[in-house]
């Protein structure tokens, strides 16, 4: 849904899964947009982690499986992202997740752009990579504050969906949508204000000493960590 979740997710599945390339785009990318969507189309099989800038409007041969992990926030972007795969005569699938609560959303869609679903049971046996993620954001802090920022936007692009009847930010279990984003701690920000999370347990880890991977980077932090002292 977000450019931040992107950038978080497309960093996570390239350390989760090896031997597929793994490319991200969305639009504050500008300049770099047209040389990765080029690279991709090249690409014998490969996942593209990008946002609605690939909703429409592009053309990718032999696209198999368009994901949807967040519901886009207006109906007809539904139809143009399933509208990726299965071109010209190709077969292909499209997949959205919802959760219990937003399930009335497969009857609007079916209404409002006449696209008929059929439910898809899910997956048995699936591994949880949550502690892996999290070890990553706890070795590099890019991680963790892209974990942090993807969340954050995340809430925001929710709260502002154009289906508010079915998409309602109170119904949000922030606990486990935290827990999802593999966040060490909850952030603040003004849709958490006081609301409390006994089902989240943040680390015992000072999250203010994880240091970034990128030298320059944690250089530049401790002299601003120096300043403010």
């Amino acid at each position: 849904s977000t450019c931040a979740c992107v950038e978080y997710y497309g960093k996570a599945l390239e350390s989760l899964i090896k031997q597929v390339k793994i490319m991200s785009i969305h639009g504050k990318m500008k300049h770099k947009r047209n040389k990765i969507f080029t690279e991709f189309r090249k690409l014998p099989g490969g996942i593209l982690v990008c946002t609605d800038v690939m909703a429409r409007g592009i053309d990718i041969p032999e696209v198999h499986w368009v994901l949807q992990y967040d519901p886009p926030s207006s109906a007809s972007a539904f139809v143009h992202r399933c509208g990726r795969t299965a071109r010209i005569g190709n077969v292909g699938s499209a997949l959205v997740f919802l959760l219990p609560m937003e399930e009335s959303y497969v009857n609007f869609l079916s209404i409002n752009q006449k696209c008929p679903m059929q439910e898809m049971k899910p997956q048995t046996n699936v591994l949880d990579l949550l502690p892996k993620l999290q070890s990553m954001a706890l070795a590099d802090r890019a991680v963790f504050e892209k974990g942090m920022k993807a969340f954050v936007s995340y809430v925001q692009a929710y709260a502002k969906h154009e289906c508010n009847l079915i998409f309602r930010i109170k119904d949000l279990d922030f606990a486990s949508l935290a827990k999802g984003f593999a966040l060490l701690k909850m952030p603040k920000m003004p849709e958490l204000r006081g609301k409390c999370f006994p089902d989240f347990t943040p680390v015992t880890v000072n999250t203010d000493s994880i240091s970034f991977k990128d030298k320059n980077r944690e250089k530049q932090r401790q002299k601003q960590l120096e300043q403010q002292r």
